[in-house]
Formats: C-alpha cells, structure tokens, sequence
C-alpha cells in the first residue's frame, strides 16, 4: 500500500466558541484546507509552525514523541482544532512539528472520526458500515 493523502479541514475551535457567543462573526473563524499524510502509524494530529500560525492556535503543554526512527524528541501541543472531513468532524489538540514539515492526521481523530483508509483505492473512506453519522465502540 502506498500513501494516501486527504484533503482535510482545519479550524480554529476556540474561534467556533466565539462565534457561537457572537463575539466574532462567522467570517473570522480561522479555517484552512491541508492535504495531510494519513498516517496509521502516528496517534495524533500533526500539524508544522505555518498551519499554527496561520490558525493562531494556542499553547497548550509540551509534550515528547517518539519518532518512526527511535529518536524522542520534544513538540509543543496547540489547540483545540477541529478537524472536517466529508461529514465527518472531531475536536483534538495537535503536537507541532518544525518549519513547513508535512502534516499528519494519526489514529486517534480517525477513530473518532469513523473513517477508514481504503488500502485498494489508496484514499481516507467513510465507514461504509456508518454512511450517515461516526459510531463508535464503546466497550
């Protein structure tokens, strides 16, 4: 299986919070389009310093990683971000990776999400089986 890429929402979701609130309007909620690696093999949200900068995304904690080659190293964790994808959408925190690095979606929002990747037609799916809204297990 190769790669497989997805043309992911994200928004900043204290920005929702507030234009919920009416203290801001719809307009000024922070949002961008990001082709993201899906990545099985990473747990979180991964995002570089360009994506947070440009959603002015808060601090939250740092937190350390260990990386596809052994090596731990330390990220800041920004959010809270809500990701969309198709009808799909989930409310996470994002460790930041350096420079204009490539954006992860790990497993943990895919879960949430209820998307699968599709290994035949290389592409992020829908849970065929939930077409309409994410379900989850809760056992």
């Amino acid at each position: 299986m190769g790669l497989v890429y997805a043309e992911i929402e994200l928004i900043n979701a204290e920005d929702i919070g507030l234009a919920r609130r009416f203290i801001i309007g719809e307009e000024e909620v922070k949002r961008m389009f990001v082709k993201m690696l899906v990545d099985s093999g990473a747990y979180n949200l991964c995002i570089n310093e360009n994506i947070q900068q440009q959603l002015q995304l808060p601090f939250v904690e740092k937190r350390k990683a260990q990386l596809a080659n052994g090596h731990i190293e330390e990220y800041d964790v920004v959010g809270p971000i809500q990701i969309r994808f198709k009808n799909r959408k989930t409310v996470c925190n994002a460790m930041v990776l350096s420079g204009d690095n490539e954006p992860l979606l790990g497993v943990i929002p895919l879960e949430d999400m209820d998307v699968l990747i599709h290994p035949l037609r290389q592409e992020l799916i829908v849970n065929p089986e939930h077409p309409y809204f994410a379900q989850m297990k809760l056992k």
